[in-house]
C-alpha cells in the first residue's frame, strides 16, 4: 500500500497567527465595547459614532487596504473574520462599518488612482473620515443599468443630477448631516447603445449634494444610519472620476465579490450567539421535571442550528481563503455563500426565538434584535433571487465549476 501524502493541514478560520490574535482582540473589543450599548442603539436607531471611532483606533477601518494608504494590508479572510465577530453581538453596527471599510474604502483602494488613494485613504482608514456608497435608487436597486441618475462633463467638472435610496452612512448623525465621502454610481452616457455608468467621488460640502431623509422605522439593523442622498446639480471636479468613464461595471463586479462574501460572514456572527444563547437556555430552563435540552423537539432545533451553521461557515471562510481583492474571478461562491449563509441565519435565529418561548420575543434576550437583523442580509447587497439567477447562469456557462 503506498504512503499518503503528508498534507499540511491549514486552520480556515485562522490560517496564520496573525488572523488569531485579530480574532481574539475582535472578541475581547465586542465583548468590552460592542455589547454593552448593542441594545441601546438599536432601541434609539442610532449609530455609535463614537465607537466607530475606537474602532479606527484599533486600525480596522482600512482592513484591507494596502500599509502604504494608512491600511491594515489584510486579507478577505480578515475581513471575514471581523464581520463575523463584530455582529455576533451588534450586526446594525457591524453593518455600517461594512458600509465604509468594504462598499467605500476598499472600493476606492482597489479601483481609485495613485492621487484619489493617497488624498482619502488614510483618513478613511484612522476614521478621521466616513465614507458610503451610493448605488440604489427609490424605483432601482439590483438593476442597476436602470439608474436615473446622470453626471453630465462640462469643462473641468462633472454635473451629477439624481437621488440615492437605502444608503447607508449616507448621514452620521439626526440633523441629517451627510457622511465626508462617497463613491457615488451615475450614468455618463452611452456606448454602443448601452449605457455607460460611472463612478464619481462626491465629499461632504460638495454643491447640490445633501441627504433628502433619514430612513427611520426599520426592521432592523436600526444600528446603522441610512438615508436619501440627493443630487441637484451637484458640482464634482473631475479629477474625482475614478477610472475612466463607464469603468464602473467592473470596479461594482470586483468589489461585490467582497461585499458578499463579507454579509455572509454577518450571518454566522447572527447565527452563532443565536445557537449558543438556545443551547444555554435549553440546557438550564426545565420543562417536567426534565431540562428542555432533553426533548426531542428542543434537540431538532438545536442540532439543525449547528450542523447549518458549520456548514456555513466553512463555506465563507473556504471561499475567503481563494478570493484575491484584486481582480474579480469567484462571482458563483460569493454569491453561493450569501444565498446559504444569510437564511441559515435568520432560520437559527427563528429556531432560538422558538426554544426560548416568550423569552426569545423580548430585547432582554438578544435573539429577536438578532432575528429582525437578519432578514435585511437576505434583501441588501443582492437578493436572494439575484444570486439565484447569477449562480444559474455562470453555472450554464463553466459547468465544470460544479466538479471543482
Amino acid at each position: 500500500m503506498s504512503q499518503m501524502p503528508n498534507y499540511k493541514q491549514i486552520d480556515i478560520y485562522n490560517p496564520t497567527e496573525e488572523h488569531k490574535m485579530l480574532r481574539e482582540t475582535l472578541r475581547s473589543f465586542t465583548q468590552t465595547e460592542i455589547e454593552p450599548q448593542a441594545h441601546e442603539f438599536d432601541r434609539k436607531e442610532m449609530f455609535n459614532l463614537p465607537l466607530f471611532n475606537k474602532v479606527g483606533e484599533l486600525g480596522l477601518l482600512g482592513i484591507t487596504v494596502p500599509e502604504a494608504y494608512g491600511g491594515a494590508g489584510m486579507d478577505a479572510t480578515a475581513a471575514v473574520l471581523v464581520h463575523e465577530e463584530m455582529s455576533a453581538s451588534d450586526p446594525g453596527f457591524c453593518l455600517a462599518y461594512l458600509a465604509h471599510s468594504m462598499l467605500m474604502v476598499n472600493n476606492l483602494a482597489m479601483n481609485g488612482s495613485e492621487e484619489q488613494k493617497k488624498k482619502y485613504l488614510p483618513g478613511l482608514s484612522s476614521g478621521a473620515s466616513i465614507g458610503a456608497m451610493a448605488m440604489s435608487e427609490p424605483s432601482v436597486g439590483t438593476d442597476v443599468l436602470g439608474m436615473s441618475s446622470t453626471a453630465e462633463k462640462k469643462d473641468d467638472k462633472y454635473i451629477l443630477n439624481g437621488r440615492k435610496m437605502w444608503i447607508t452612512n449616507g448621514t452620521v448623525d439626526e440633523n441629517k448631516t451627510p457622511c465626508d465621502v462617497v463613491l457615488v454610481y451615475a450614468k455618463s452616457g452611452e456606448k454602443n447603445g448601452r449605457a455607460q455608468v460611472s463612478t464619481f467621488i462626491v465629499e461632504k460640502g460638495d454643491k447640490g449634494f445633501y441627504v433628502g431623509q433619514k430612513i427611520k422605522d426599520k426592521l432592523g439593523m436600526r444600528g446603522s444610519n441610512t438615508a436619501e442622498l440627493v443630487f441637484e446639480n451637484c458640482e464634482v471636479p473631475a479629477g474625482r472620476l475614478i477610472g475612466a468613464e463607464g469603468d464602473s461595471m467592473l470596479h461594482m463586479m470586483k468589489n461585490l465579490e467582497l461585499e458578499r462574501l463579507t454579509l455572509a460572514a454577518m450571518s454566522l456572527g447572527i447565527a452563532r450567539r443565536s445557537l449558543e444563547i438556545m443551547n444555554k437556555y435549553a440546557t438550564e430552563r426545565e420543562a417536567f421535571g426534565k431540562p428542555l435540552s432533553f426533548f426531542g423537539q428542543m434537540q431538532r432545533h438545536i442540532g439543525e442550528s449547528y450542523a447549518e451553521y458549520k456548514a456555513a461557515r466553512a463555506y465563507v471562510y473556504d471561499t475567503a481563503l481563494k478570493l484575491d481583492l484584486t481582480k474579480e474571478g469567484n462571482r458563483l461562491d460569493s454569491d453561493g455563500v450569501k444565498l446559504v449563509a444569510t437564511t441559515m441565519a435568520k432560520n437559527v435565529a427563528d429556531r432560538a426565538i422558538q426554544v426560548l418561548g416568550g423569552y426569545g420575543y423580548v430585547g432582554e434576550y438578544v435573539v429577536e434584535r438578532l432575528w429582525r437583523d437578519a432578514k435585511l442580509l437576505e434583501i441588501g447587497g443582492g437578493t436572494l433571487e439575484a444570486h439565484q439567477k447569477n449562480i444559474t447562469r455562470d453555472l450554464i456557462k463553466s459547468p465544470e465549476m460544479i466538479l471543482k
